[in-house]
């Protein structure tokens, strides 16, 4: 198609509307637009089903962590220490171009012991003893499995329901759905940090929180770690209150009056994002001051708690995000990506993210949000059980992404607590009990949310999507 073609077509259709169907056009958007923006579609019927949950903070662990050595325990691996993986298993499961040639793949065991942990007596390694305290309020998930087996596809299919960029994220979904909570923040806000040395090297790519071809309204909003929390919230310099509030309504006018003529509902993003902005340059600095926090929350947080930036400060500016009315927080760390650096930047990865997890559970616990809030411990993928590189060098090893089989968790929200779902393989290869994919696990939260995955939908070149795309099942036994 040639482009100036679709242009001029683009520009005379709006000609057309504006001029010739301008009273029905803006009729039908003003019924569908208020406060909450298209959310109404979804509020003005009420749920699909009654809600168990009404918020969501993912924690999301950028790298991905090894399933092995961490939650999904084979104490029979010790027999098989440096042999070579079964061919038949090597041969099932698609492997990236980091091992798939490699030569030989020797099994290599938990690095750590493994522990059972609450009343529920659910297994975990050692490196997670924070993480084992709270093991009576989550639900081990060890059959995920995932069809990437590449860190922005494996983020991007889990976040969005593609490997592919340009779909809506879930938080975009869940706030176009269900519109937000609160006036003067966000529904949907999304910080990111990473280990101290930057050992993973991934990047967080903005369409991991993008919105896609719906509405702009529903982006995530990003925090960053220094200067004013979202950019431009700051008044420039010599402009007061009272002078940006009244060019803040002028440009309202302005572009009620573009929108009655175009009935653009990116117009409508316009004005409601100027006045949110406006709203957050008293919310933000009153939420992102943490000098008020009682001391033993603070302590509860770990170490880094008042480094800015860090996992644990953004672990607990996220319990502030939904006491106050956010609906989708989107934690996004990194650093579990460990080709051969396993043998000590795991216990590292450990030691920065375990307690600040666990402490936000806790912490919600304790303030009566758990039970409608779903905290999600979650990544793109596992490791491989054999080993990657060179065993003999302690800088030199490590394990290689893996799609077939991984280990996730979820707290609150309905997800049944001290509960194991799913089982692999004796290699930790292949899920031989109870497999959940990605778009069931994107179903279920959903569902918790008390929508329908298969009627949230949004039409896009003359073809309905939705987060799950054409697939997923709610998985009944995770929810209690």
């Amino acid at each position: 198609m040639n482009p100036f073609f679709e242009r001029d077509l683009r520009i005379s259709r709006r000609q057309f509307f504006a001029a010739g169907a301008q009273g029905i056009g803006t009729a039908a958007l003003a019924s569908l637009l208020g406060k909450d923006g298209f959310g109404k579609l979804l509020q003005g019927d009420g749920l699909h089903h009654a809600a168990k949950a009404k918020r969501v903070i993912v924690l999301w662990q950028g790298g991905a962590p090894s399933q092995v050595d961490l939650f999904d325990y084979k104490p029979g691996l010790e027999k098989h220490r440096l042999e070579e993986l079964p061919e038949s298993l090597l041969k099932s499961k698609r492997l990236s171009t980091m091992t798939s040639n490699q030569g030989k793949y020797p099994v290599l065991p938990a690095i750590k012991p493994f522990k059972q942990y609450g009343e529920s007596g659910i297994h975990l390694s050692e490196l997670l003893p924070h993480t084992g305290s709270i093991a009576d309020e989550f639900c081990l998930v060890k059959s995920m499995h995932t069809d990437a087996v590449n860190h922005a596809p494996g983020v991007t299919f889990f976040m969005t329901g593609s490997q592919l960029p340009g779909r809506p994220s879930m938080g975009s979904w869940v706030s176009y759905g269900l519109g937000s909570m609160s006036d003067d923040l966000p529904a949907f806000v999304v910080m990111t940090s990473a280990d101290e040395k930057k050992t993973c090297g991934q990047l967080f790519y903005d369409y991991y929180w993008g919105n896609g071809f719906i509405p702009s309204k529903y982006q995530g909003v990003q925090f960053r770690s220094s200067g004013d929390p979202v950019l431009y919230l700051s008044n420039p310099p010599g402009v007061s209150p009272e002078l940006r509030r009244g060019v803040l309504d002028d440009l309202a006018e302005l572009n009620e009056m573009r929108h009655e003529l175009y009935g653009d509902p990116e117009i409508e993003t316009r004005i409601a994002q100027y006045e949110l902005a406006y709203q957050m340059q008293t919310s933000v600095p009153e939420l992102t001051d943490i000098s008020e926090e009682p001391q033993h929350i603070l302590d509860m947080y770990g170490p880094d708690v008042m480094k800015k930036g860090t996992y644990a400060h953004n672990c607990l500016l996220a319990r502030r995000l939904v006491e106050r009315g956010t609906r989708f927080v989107q934690l996004m760390h990194s650093g579990w990506d460990q080709h051969n650096n396993l043998s000590f930047q795991l216990a590292n990865q450990c030691t920065d993210t375990d307690q600040p997890s666990a402490a936000l559970v806790k912490d919600l616990k304790q303030r009566g949000l758990l039970d409608d809030t779903i905290v999600l411990w979650v990544s793109e993928f596992g490791r491989t059980v054999f080993v990657q590189g060179d065993i003999t060098k302690p800088a030199g090893h490590g394990r290689d992404h893996f799609g077939g089989c991984y280990s996730i968790w979820a707290a609150g929200g309905g997800f049944k607590p001290g509960h194991v779902h799913g089982e692999t393989d004796d290699f930790s290869y292949n899920v031989v009990r109870d497999p959940v994919g990605v778009h069931d696990m994107q179903a279920t939260i959903l569902h918790l949310l008390g929508i329908d995955h298969t009627r949230l939908t949004y039409e896009y070149q003359g073809r309905n999507f939705r987060l799950t795309d054409v697939e997923g099942e709610v998985v009944e036994d995770l929810v209690r």
